[in-house]
């Protein structure tokens, strides 16, 4: 078994990082309260929505990531698969610089500092920086996939394993609220993505 993991809202939770930011701004009433799927939701609604939500993410994806946790049961999951000697990779789409920071903060850098902040290196999780790949878009990120050997992949987004290009025989497993035909099992939350990969949730 080798395990596939993307990174950005499977393996690091943004939320409230987003609601932040965007109340510091102005984007969003001082009593707003919700996801990140909720704030980009509303500042979509604002003139130039789009363009704002996207600065919104060049900042959050860069100079905000210390504000940013990872999801719960995420650490335990990865302890659970060093144990049993199954090696785990993170392949994320992710460029090296946001198209609207002005910053210009190295991304794939703000996240390795992030996880080596948050103990992600460490043999207990048997994961290395060298097992990190960000790639430039969709096309090389399942190219990753394909040749890392991954059995199972976790992601987010259904439109990943959507995608024709998805490695044909990997496993995947989507972490969202809602299910997707895309998928071959859904989880919403690490509790339930260890119990599909080790049959059960101990």
């Amino acid at each position: 078994m080798r395990i596939g993991i993307d990174f950005d809202n499977t393996l690091i939770d943004y939320d409230r990082v987003f609601l932040t930011a965007a109340r510091d701004r102005g984007l969003v009433p001082p009593d707003f309260s919700g996801s990140k799927r909720a704030v980009r939701d509303a500042i979509r609604l604002l003139p130039n929505g789009e363009l704002t939500w996207q600065h919104l993410q060049g900042y959050v994806y860069g100079a905000g990531i210390s504000g940013a946790v990872r999801f719960v049961g995420a650490k335990e999951f990865l302890e659970r698969c060093a144990d049993a000697g199954i090696e785990t990779f993170i392949v994320s789409h992710k460029t090296q610089y946001g198209h609207y920071d002005p910053a210009r903060v190295d991304l794939r850098e703000a996240s390795r500092g992030w996880m080596t902040a948050q103990g992600f290196f460490c043999a207990e999780q048997g994961l290395s920086p060298d097992r990190v790949y960000f790639e430039d878009d969709r096309a090389h990120k399942l190219a990753r996939i394909a040749a890392l050997g991954c059995t199972h992949f976790i992601d987010d987004l259904e439109e990943v394993f959507a995608d024709p290009e998805f490695p044909i025989g990997v496993r995947r497993i989507l972490l969202a609220e809602t299910a997707s035909p895309c998928c071959d099992v859904h989880c919403i939350d690490w509790r339930e993505i260890t119990a599909a990969v080790f049959g059960d949730a101990r």
